[in-house]
């Protein structure tokens, strides 16, 4: 059916959670030629948090941080909200190249990393509606069912214990919030959740305190060995790291190496007290579920239901809508979709629906690397992962940079090489195939199928996820 929309309903225009804050004023752009120690390209999470730990372990550094638009303009003011630990790839993939020891150590730096965003967020006073109330993971269907129970059995293997996920009895599911139809659930500490405009301001109110330029309003043209070119000017500095997730495809040369993937997002009006009676959701943990076509979702610090999944996969020629429209039978899917884990919210309606862009190299691996020889760095690749993994990888960034042996230092995933995606229409197609059979997997487990759909293997197979 048609999603209800408000009478204030908007469309894009950033996002919800900028929207509840009122779109910030960009600051002053790159006014000439300027030199420095470290160059950040890109003032998302990412090039936030490494300024951040840089000026922090050597305070004389003279950092400067260019962005095209706004500081957390792209996905870390438009994402879902999820501080979680979950991985951006498999412990397998990173076991291959490094062992599985390296690949928990990996997994538990992530744990870790979620602690970590709420220290800093409490020692610099960023309030960003932070809750760790952990994530309930649905199964809704008999063979979203026995992946769950399948991945729980996979997560013992790799080390996960009772107190880092657990399987909920159906009471205890009950006590936590009541989902329509659902057979079976889990439950995980490793996450909390933020309002991701808070956390992206609130980062670059505390890096600019620290005294790190921050120059908007200053796309990057070219980045090179010692230099980062601009309209306005060129910064010349001895590190030059690459923050740009997303949006690193419209970098000249480097178009293949991250996949632009879309997600989309609606959020409802504020709900009222009878609706939070049906559904519960007290603990205000995270959402989500075992479809191949997932969701994820929030209650949000005003008590509306922020719900997310994907739209429009993937534009052609890695192309992207910056300013987040999102199309109509998207909106209404997503919406289909919230009334069907929670009936009781078809009395409500959609306030605001956005979409943004995350980073997919072609083995969904996260990467951090610098290159000393010619000071070039970078860090990305999060799949989807990124409120959580950009710290981690800031911090990683910060160590390599001022070349430290560390713990950080020795995950496996620094100096990871993946090779580029496939040009068009080649990945066009293969990410638009992909989506399209989980679809159709979906369907079928939700008729009956009682273990997982071949499709979604197809699907698998053919992006290498």
């Amino acid at each position: 059916m048609n999603a209800p929309l408000s009478s204030g309903f908007v469309n894009g225009n950033v996002s919800f959670w900028y929207r509840s804050l009122g779109l910030p004023a960009p600051g002053e752009p790159l006014g000439g030629d300027v030199r420095a120690d470290v160059a950040v390209v890109g003032a998302g999470y990412t090039g936030l948090w490494t300024a951040y730990y840089l000026k922090k372990a050597q305070p004389s550094l003279d950092i400067v941080v260019l962005e095209k638009e706004f500081a957390g303009f792209g996905a870390s003011g438009r994402n879902g909200g999820w501080l979680t630990g979950a991985l951006a790839g498999t412990p397998e993939r990173y076991a291959k190249t490094h062992g599985p020891d390296a690949a928990r150590r990996l997994q538990r730096s992530m744990f870790a990393a979620v602690d970590e965003v709420v220290r800093v967020t409490a020692e610099e006073g960023v309030d960003a509606d932070i809750v760790k109330g952990g994530i309930t993971t649905v199964a809704r269907s008999a063979a979203q069912a026995r992946r769950l129970r399948e991945d729980l059995d996979w997560q013992r293997e790799w080390g996960w214990t009772e107190e880092d996920v657990r399987l909920l009895s159906p009471g205890e599911m009950d006590e936590r919030l009541r989902v329509s139809g659902a057979v079976g659930a889990t439950w995980s500490p490793h996450c909390a959740r933020i309002q991701p405009a808070k956390l992206a301001q609130g980062l670059a109110r505390a890096v600019r305190d620290l005294g790190v330029k921050i120059y908007e309003r200053t796309p990057v043209t070219e980045i090179a060995p010692g230099r980062a070119v601009t309209p306005y000017g060129t910064v010349t500095a001895r590190h030059v790291l690459r923050c740009t997730e997303g949006f690193t495809a419209t970098i000249p040369g480097h178009h293949r190496d991250w996949l632009p993937m879309n997600s989309s997002m609606i959020v409802t009006e504020p709900l009222p007290a009878q609706v939070w009676d049906s559904i519960g959701w007290a603990g205000r943990e995270l959402l989500g579920d075992m479809a191949h076509y997932y969701m994820y979702a929030q209650r949000t610090a005003d008590d509306r239901i922020a719900f997310g999944g994907r739209g429009k996969p993937y534009l052609y020629g890695s192309k992207i809508d910056e300013r987040g429209h999102t199309h109509a039978w998207t909106i209404d899917a997503l919406w289909d979709l919230l009334t069907s884990f929670f009936p009781a919210v078809a009395s409500s309606q959609v306030a605001h629906a956005w979409s943004g862009v995350l980073g997919v190299p072609r083995d969904w691996c996260a990467t951090v690397h610098v290159d000393h020889a010619t000071g070039l760095g970078w860090a990305g690749g999060y799949t989807g992962h990124g409120v959580t993994t950009t710290n981690l990888a800031g911090r990683t960034l910060c160590d390599l940079v001022l070349q430290r042996d560390t713990e950080l230092t020795s995950l496996p995933w620094v100096d990871r090489r993946v090779r580029s995606w496939e040009p068009e229409p080649l990945r066009w197609l293969g990410v638009h195939s992909m989506y399209r059979l989980y679809r159709l997997a979906d369907a079928r487990e939700n008729r009956g199928l009682t273990r997982t759909s071949t499709l979604a293997k197809i699907a698998n197979k053919i992006t290498g996820h």
